[in-house]
């Protein structure tokens, strides 16, 4: 078992942090509201730290799940930030969506302080980090992957390393650009039934056994039909992931059509109130247009 730290304990850094230390792991967790950290021992135990320096000493791995690239830096190399006080060939897994370039700035400040940089982003929703069942796609220097992937598979249906650092949050632009077209079609497809007077679970039964069928359809299709969407992934953080996107398209020569459309239908969502909204909510703006 490992001496590990967990920065950020938001809706999926909660659970993930708590799979640590039911697995044996030696937990010290850091949040910057200091009452989730304080929550989070009175659940699972272990330890909380008043800043991620203190949270990071002695570690053997130091994994973060904060919000942006601005919140990560802070962490990382802010005051009080875990690169202060890791020791030397300690790894850092970086579960945060954030843009490749701030990867490749952290992942040479890493290097540059003797420490290893994982770039780790996650996806699954809160149901994967509560569940144990997300996916991560990695980015990094393979023998610190190698070291790493244990301490990830606690709570991993499936954890790989795509290629060099930056890989893995190029992996998951893609998930990210998949799910955009995925939820919009979605939402036009029962958006549709429901204008036709169709029965939209007996569409979905039948459909989702065929070529259409997807995890969205087969988890968001209910609550979306239901007009229920205070869960999951939110519509402010699935715009700042497709921000990213379609910045890095913009620098790779990539093609984003469908997913810039999207991005934009997003915006409309957030307009009329739904920015912590799941992002299955796509279907409300159809309905809103009516």
């Amino acid at each position: 078992m490992a001496k590990v730290a967990f920065l950020g304990l938001g809706v999926m850094g909660f659970p993930m942090a708590g799979h640590l230390q039911a697995a044996g792991h030696e937990v010290t967790v850091y949040n910057r509201t200091m009452t989730k950290a304080e929550a989070w021992v009175a659940q699972h135990g272990g330890a909380m730290a008043a800043t991620p320096a203190e949270a990071a000493e002695g570690a053997d791995f130091v994994m973060a799940c904060v919000g942006n690239d601005d919140d990560l830096r802070e962490v990382c190399i802010g005051d009080g930030g875990a690169f202060d006080s890791m020791k030397e060939g300690a790894t850092f897994v970086d579960h945060t969506t954030v843009s490749a370039k701030v990867t490749s700035e952290l992942y040479a400040a890493a290097k540059s302080a003797g420490l290893n940089f994982v770039d780790a982003p996650i996806s699954g929703g809160q149901a994967g980090a509560e569940n144990a069942v997300l996916s991560i796609m990695c980015g990094g220097d393979e023998p610190a992957y190698d070291a790493a992937e244990p301490v990830m598979q606690t709570y991993a249906r499936i954890c790989r390393r795509i290629g060099e650092s930056g890989a893995g949050q190029m992996t998951k632009m893609c998930n990210q650009i998949a799910i955009a077209g995925l939820v919009q079609g979605l939402s036009e497809a029962l958006h549709f039934a429901e204008k036709a007077g169709l029965d939209g679970r007996a569409v979905v039964e039948v459909i989702s056994q065929g070529a259409a069928g997807s995890w969205q359809m087969n988890n968001r299709y209910e609550t979306m039909l239901d007009d229920h969407f205070d869960h999951g992934f939110a519509v402010d953080w699935m715009r700042k992931d497709l921000g990213i996107c379609l910045d890095t398209a913009d620098e790779t020569g990539a093609s984003l059509p469908v997913t810039a459309l999207v991005d934009q239908f997003y915006k409309d969502v957030q307009k009329i109130g739904g920015g912590r909204w799941d992002t299955s909510s796509l279907i409300k703006r159809l309905r809103a247009l009516d």
